[in-house]
């Protein structure tokens, strides 16, 4: 009994130094209770996700800004969600396959609006809300902190990064660690049917222990996952919920985040801070 109750407290102290994020000395916490998931877009009102539009609107109306930033084959930094263009452009291939020019000549969603660069998307917000920057961190060799820490050092408004891909948040946590970094997770087996084993390791937050992540983003369908929960109670982690909409969603979600990334609805009852 005494080695089955001391196998279970080492177990059990490996299981959270593993889903530990950073504790003491911690980066600047996200400045915004409200990110507008990919911008305030609306497709019916040809409003495409991160457009400029979009990102306009969101700024108009007050609110953060949730986008998601990926390379061309050129090694431009662009804002754009997915990794093949089908769903958004309805042509074949990866954004990766295109130089930036050559994704100029595909419209986003059947608008006028075109993929734009991630500058030009810190210029027109310059400063105005904060910012929540996923980076799609393709491969075990991704350039895309890199290229995007060029643009972001020069940068003044308020940011924070997330990235599902532990690799993004081990690299600010080595090259830039006063930048608030945050671990984005899900329940990949219920949502996605995914049972490999780095997607099983990834939903209960053991990587956590390369990336020591500032904050916890959710996918909010999870409110009770026992490492995020955890994360937030015992260690005092912030957590942002995504993606919430509606107004109800919202309410049942409030006692278990800290942020809220939602489209679809204008959040009411808390305010930007």
């Amino acid at each position: 009994m005494e080695q089955e109750a001391g196998f279970l407290l080492a177990a059990a102290g490996i299981y959270l130094f593993a889903i530990m994020p950073r504790l003491g000395r911690r980066a600047n916490k996200m400045k915004g209770v409200f990110y507008a998931h990919r911008g305030l877009h609306n497709k019916k009102n040809g409003v495409p996700e991160n457009s400029m539009t979009a990102f306009k609107k969101a700024v108009n109306a007050g609110y953060g800004i949730e986008l998601d930033i990926q390379l061309t084959r050129d090694d431009e930094v662009v804002v754009f969600h997915d990794f093949d263009l089908k769903r958004i452009c309805g042509v074949e291939g990866e954004l990766s396959d295109y130089t930036y020019e050559e994704l100029q000549s595909f419209a986003i969603s059947e608008t006028k609006e075109r993929i734009p660069k991630f500058d030009e998307v810190l210029k027109a917000v310059d400063g105005k809300v904060p910012l929540l920057i996923e980076m799609k961190y393709k491969g075990l060799h991704s350039r895309i902190c890199e290229r995007a820490d060029e643009y972001l050092r020069d940068y003044r408004g308020e940011y924070v990064i997330e990235s599902f891909h532990p690799k993004a948040l081990w690299w600010y946590r080595r090259h830039r660690p006063e930048i608030c970094r945050g671990q984005l997770s899900m329940n990949f087996q219920r949502q996605e049917g995914d049972y490999r084993l780095p997607q099983l390791a990834a939903r209960a937050l053991l990587f956590n222990f390369l990336s020591r992540p500032d904050f916890i983003a959710y996918d909010i369908r999870d409110r009770k996952a026992i490492s995020k929960n955890i994360c937030r109670k015992l260690f005092g982690c912030p957590c942002a919920a995504w993606t919430v909409r509606s107004g109800k969603q919202l309410e049942a979600a409030r006692a278990n985040y800290d942020a809220f990334i939602f489209e679809g609805f204008f959040p009411a009852g808390l305010q930007n801070q």
